[in-house]
């Protein structure tokens, strides 16, 4: 494959993070957040549904693809929820996000035969590091701890997924149908690790936070959708890096709407971030 990253995949991709950030304050925000996330996997199974009818089926060697994709999308909601029940969203997020590229950087590297230019690397790494300066600038307390090992394991259900879809969706000859398929398989799992975590209380949930779980699940799947796309036009290890920077987003968010410190060391880890970004996209 070649090293060069397209500008408007590039530029997709950012955009993909920005919307990802979106949904993850969203589900952050959710005042039962557990109905929350079941809301989000109901607007996810709607929207699949809606795309699967609307594109062409993926082909067959996609779909063991897809059912890896949809059980460690599951492990990823319940890791991701136990992240937010323990830490701040300027701490977790970031630390999730930044977990994965390196882990898929190297998969690919060893597995699927991707290489990346020595620029691109650099920009894999300097991605990285500003994400993890971003989650520390604040300290961590021991409270903390359990957040981050939840948001670690979380990182790594990310890299995970994150490779088997580049993977998938390159045997599937349809991007769109591919993504259709994983959401609206995706969709009835999520709703049902609700129900067995917190039992038919978490129904009571649903009317009061339609308006605000329902449109975090369609954020979600044009985010994603992005990426799977974008995923067929460059290299897995760029693609995931890029989508990380919308933790840039995420802090801001952070900032503006929970309150939480934002301060000089964390603009300055951002700053990292775009450097590294703009190193990706070196050809």
């Amino acid at each position: 494959m070649s090293h060069a990253f397209p500008l408007v995949p590039a530029l997709a991709v950012i955009f993909a993070g920005v919307l990802h950030a979106t949904w993850n304050a969203v589900a952050k925000a959710a005042p039962d957040r557990y109905a929350g996330f079941a809301l989000i996997g109901t607007a996810q199974g709607a929207a699949g549904l809606l795309m699967v009818l609307a594109a062409g089926t993926p082909a067959r060697a996609s779909w063991p693809w897809i059912a890896a994709s949809v059980a460690l999308h599951v492990v990823y909601t319940a890791l991701l929820a136990r992240s937010y029940e323990l830490g701040d969203f300027n701490q977790v997020y970031p630390l999730a996000r930044g977990t994965g590229p390196l882990i898929v950087a190297f998969v690919a590297a060893a597995a699927l035969g991707e290489s990346l230019t020595v620029f691109q690397l650099a920009g894999v790494a300097a991605v990285c590091g500003g994400l993890g300066a971003l989650a520390f600038a604040g300290g961590v307390s021991r409270r903390q701890a359990g957040a981050i090992g939840a948001a670690l394991l979380t990182g790594v259900s990310i890299a995970g997924y994150t490779l088997i879809d580049g993977v998938g969706v390159r045997h599937a000859g349809t991007a769109v149908g591919y993504s259709g398929w994983l959401f609206f398989c995706m969709g009835p799992p999520v709703v049902a690790w609700v129900y067995l975590a917190r039992g038919a209380a978490v129904w009571r949930g649903f009317a009061a936070q339609w308006r605000l779980g329902l449109p975090g699940g369609l954020i979600s799947v044009l985010g994603y959708g992005i990426v799977v796309w974008a995923q067929t036009r460059g290299a897995l290890a760029a693609v995931a890096a890029l989508r990380e920077t919308g933790v840039i987003s995420g802090a801001v968010i952070g900032a503006v709407f929970f309150r939480e410190r934002m301060g000089l060391p964390r603009f300055a880890a951002a700053g990292v971030v775009v450097v590294g970004v703009a190193l990706i996209n070196v050809h």
